[in-house]
């Protein structure tokens, strides 16, 4: 797996109906679609979430090539929860070999639990994929402003989650220039096993976290120098209004879930 297959963060300029939806709208449509996958139970209802999502990703036009790119690395995740559920979900056998067995209810809980998770990444990465970063800490604040009267510092959380998301494709590139530059001196990093792989990354981590710790005492000095004080009195150049596809947008979120609620009643 190539560093430049990981896409999280990374963030695709158009002019789609997504990406000009309101960032809130787009955060809760998340929320309601996660909500809506953790609800069903059976296969139709995942067909249904699977056709909602192929259309979004097809609406905006991010290409179906930077969505399965965005998949590699969890590809194994995905494939040991799937084997771990199909080996060791209870009910009617229909294969054994010693300890290990294979059930129905297995089998469907493995293609469950694999399309949940594919689906699941697949959302929040259209998400980061459709919203710029400042975009993405607007619509936090906005959304969480209500706990402010908690005394809960929205501002500031929104600031480090959005810079989070924002450093992982800079920290990805980063990683893959020293890398290049340690195989040019003579580093291996695939062969041998576990322990020598994990020992051969040592000289590879060592610059990453000053890499980082640089970048972060940089972006501190610009926010100083351009007087940032926090989220107390400050004004923004683009202000938040929901529009009438954002709430046509809105309504088919709850929509969604109120289907899936009703499939799920009746055992689909």
């Amino acid at each position: 797996m190539a560093l430049k297959d990981i896409t999280l963060g990374q963030y695709f300029p158009g002019n789609t109906v997504l990406h000009r939806m309101d960032p809130r709208t787009k955060i809760l449509l998340t929320v309601f679609y996660i909500a809506a996958l953790f609800l069903c139970k059976h296969l139709p209802s995942y067909l249904v979430l699977m056709a909602v999502l192929a259309a979004a990703v097809a609406v905006s036009k991010v290409g179906i090539k930077a969505v399965v790119r965005g998949m590699k690395p969890i590809v194994v995740i995905i494939v040991i929860t799937g084997v771990l559920n199909l080996f060791y979900t209870p009910g009617r056998e229909i294969w054994r070999w010693g300890f290990l067995k294979i059930t129905v209810e297995g089998v469907w809980t493995a293609i469950y639990m694999i399309l949940r998770i594919a689906m699941l990444i697949t959302c929040t990465f259209l998400l980061t994929y459709t919203t710029s970063p400042i975009l993405l800490t607007d619509g936090l604040e906005k959304l969480m402003a209500p706990l402010k009267k908690l005394k809960v510092p929205v501002h500031e959380l929104a600031m480090m989650m959005s810079i989070a998301l924002r450093f992982i494709p800079t920290l990805i590139e980063e990683t893959d220039k020293i890398m290049s530059a340690q195989k040019a001196r003579g580093a291996d990093f695939d062969s041998g096993n576990l322990i020598q792989k994990a020992q051969a990354l040592i000289p590879l981590l060592v610059p990453l976290f000053i890499s980082a710790f640089r970048r972060a005492d940089e972006l501190a000095v610009a926010m100083e120098c351009r007087c940032y004080h926090g989220g107390e009195g400050r004004t923004r150049m683009r202000v938040l209004r929901f529009r009438s596809f954002d709430f046509i947008g809105l309504a088919i979120g709850a929509a969604l879930v109120v289907l899936v609620l009703v499939l799920r009643r009746f055992g689909l």
